[in-house]
């Protein structure tokens, strides 16, 4: 259960990464964007918590 939970965690933490790794604000504040180098960092840190997510859990509904 605990394993579950923490793969949730895991799965929502990376996809709240990859939505907001642009860092965008409509255009009204250009300065505080992030540049193409710290998207990518966010986005790949990201798809990485979400296929540990997805790799815990797999594992653990495979055990029963």
């Amino acid at each position: 259960m605990l394993k579950q939970m923490l793969g949730a965690f895991f799965i929502f933490a990376g996809l709240v990464a990859i939505a907001g790794s642009a860092g965008d604000c409509d255009g009204k504040c250009m300065e505080y964007a992030n540049t193409l180098e710290e998207m990518l960092i966010i986005c790949f840190i990201g798809l990485t918590l979400l296929v540990t997510g997805g790799i815990i859990i797999y594992k653990e509904n495979e055990n029963g």
